[in-house]
């Protein structure tokens, strides 16, 4: 399950097969939506929680009330049917789309006063090789960083377009901006990075990737003399 950004995805299936896959783009609070999608995946093919065997989920980083919301989901259904639930990167998942290019891969979600969630991967015929770990940059440090590249630059993200002319101007022809399908998370892409990994050993140590203070912490720990 995906619930990093307004859009919200949820899908059914195992490293081979994806039974199931249920995607909205509506901007509405996730907390409403992702039980009865989920409900709707397993009731599509007739599954019951009993048949499930683990939970994946995507921690982050990402919006910070979604990621709450998909991760506390899927703990809580992890230990209630007791499976092992799998932690997967927002970004991670989201390069996944472009995992057979030629070239890097730059994932990033919008963190607002021009910063990005962002990560680099080089892909290698169908494998990611991690070139920068994920992390909040400033997104004209992220773009100077990549202009020494001699590489292609696939960047994948909903809010590609707010950045676009930045983009481009920097780094040029090696600029490679991926379109709307290739900018959200795709949920069977979820499965299948949870299939190549191990699980989380104590499901209660599963937590947000935040990468940053909440606006409201922030503005806390200002008022008590906190300077970050």
């Amino acid at each position: 399950m995906d619930t990093s950004t307004y859009v919200l995805g949820v899908a059914l299936g195992d490293a081979s097969t994806i039974r199931a896959e249920w995607t909205t783009h509506e901007k509405k609070n996730h907390s409403l939506r992702l039980m009865p999608g989920i409900d709707h995946v397993m009731r599509t093919v007739n599954a019951n929680p009993s048949d499930l065997e683990g939970i994946a989920v995507t921690t982050g980083p990402g919006s910070y009330t979604g990621v709450r919301i998909g991760v506390a989901t899927a703990k809580g259904m992890a230990s209630a049917l007791r499976l092992p639930i799998y932690d997967v990167s927002s970004l991670e998942a989201l390069a996944g789309n472009r995992r057979f290019a030629f070239g890097l891969v730059c994932p990033f979600i919008d963190a607002r006063r021009g910063q990005v969630y962002a990560a680099v991967y080089e892909a290698d015929d169908g494998h990611l090789k991690t070139v920068y770990e994920e992390r909040l940059w400033l997104m004209d440090d992220l773009l100077q960083t990549l202009a020494s590249t001699s590489l292609p630059v696939y960047f994948l993200s909903l809010d590609v377009a707010k950045h676009r002319e930045n983009i481009e101007q920097v780094l040029g022809a090696k600029a490679c901006v991926g379109d709307m399908m290739d900018g959200r998370i795709k949920p069977g892409e979820i499965l299948r990075i949870a299939s190549e990994s191990l699980p989380v050993t104590n499901v209660h140590s599963v937590a947000p990737r935040y990468l940053q203070l909440a606006e409201a912490e922030k503005n806390w720990r200002k008022a008590q003399g906190h300077n970050e």
